[in-house]
């Protein structure tokens, strides 16, 4: 049994037949194009959305590589590196020698140098590194016996900048920076037996200072640790 197919509007009269034809024209084409207007809505949005995600990946993609860009601008300079064995004996214009002992005692010392150079010291060492208040001689004099490099300073004498380039110039072990009381220069490098006053942290002399006398294998102590010990007032 087939289906009926619905009945077709017709009419006796031609003209009215005409016009009912035409009506049904009308209506399919009027679907067409809605239907065409949709497909083309669809094809727009699916371009669009393409489009925002290729800003969008754009974007990603200079915000990534300006990333890596920053950080290899603004990361901070690494540490100033010397190598232990480059005293060549040189002569720095400034620099005083002494002559020191070096034994292990209770209590507190009376050094001849400001700061001391060397002499008798507390048994416990001084650990390396940046502190931000004034330390115990006996403490930073053990750390000068295992070849570390006291930097002091007058507090009131150095600008926050001028401490930022002061630090710049240090390596980052074995170098015990702190301020000191009593100075009668801005800036002091101290390593055992050996001492050079400084007005500028600009002074081209702190890296050949370090050059000679870091981790000298003159030190009655070379090589000994400087952690592990005692960890001062304000270390940062």
């Amino acid at each position: 049994m087939t289906p009926t197919q619905p009945p077709k509007r017709s009419s006796g009269n031609p003209a009215v037949q005409a016009e009912i034809e035409l009506t049904v024209k009308q209506q399919r084409e009027q679907k067409r194009q809605e239907k065409l207007a949709e497909y083309q809505k669809q094809v727009a949005k699916r371009r669009r959305s393409r489009f925002t995600w290729w800003i969008v990946g754009g974007v990603a993609a200079l915000v990534v590589v300006g990333v890596v860009v920053a950080s290899f601008v603004f990361a901070p300079k690494p540490p100033a590196s010397y190598g232990a064995l480059d005293s060549t004996g040189v002569q720095i214009d400034g620099v005083q020698t002494y002559q020191n002992t070096s034994n292990h005692v209770q209590g507190s010392v009376t050094y001849p140098q400001t700061p001391p150079t060397g002499g008798d010291h507390n048994a416990v060492w001084l650990n390396c590194g940046i502190y931000t208040q004034p330390q115990q001689n006996e403490n930073a004099v053990h750390s000068l016996e295992h070849g570390a490099v006291w930097v002091t300073y007058d507090a009131a004498a150095l600008s926050a900048d001028q401490l930022a380039t002061l630090k710049s110039k240090l390596p980052s072990t074995y170098v015990v920076l702190s301020p000191y009381v009593g100075l009668d220069s801005p800036l002091v490098l101290s390593a055992w037996n050996h001492q050079l006053k400084l007005t500028s942290v600009d002074d081209p002399r702190i890296q050949t200072f370090f050059e000679e006398y870091w981790r000298s294998q003159n030190a009655p102590e070379p090589n000994a640790p400087c952690t592990g010990a005692l960890d001062g007032p304000g270390k940062q």
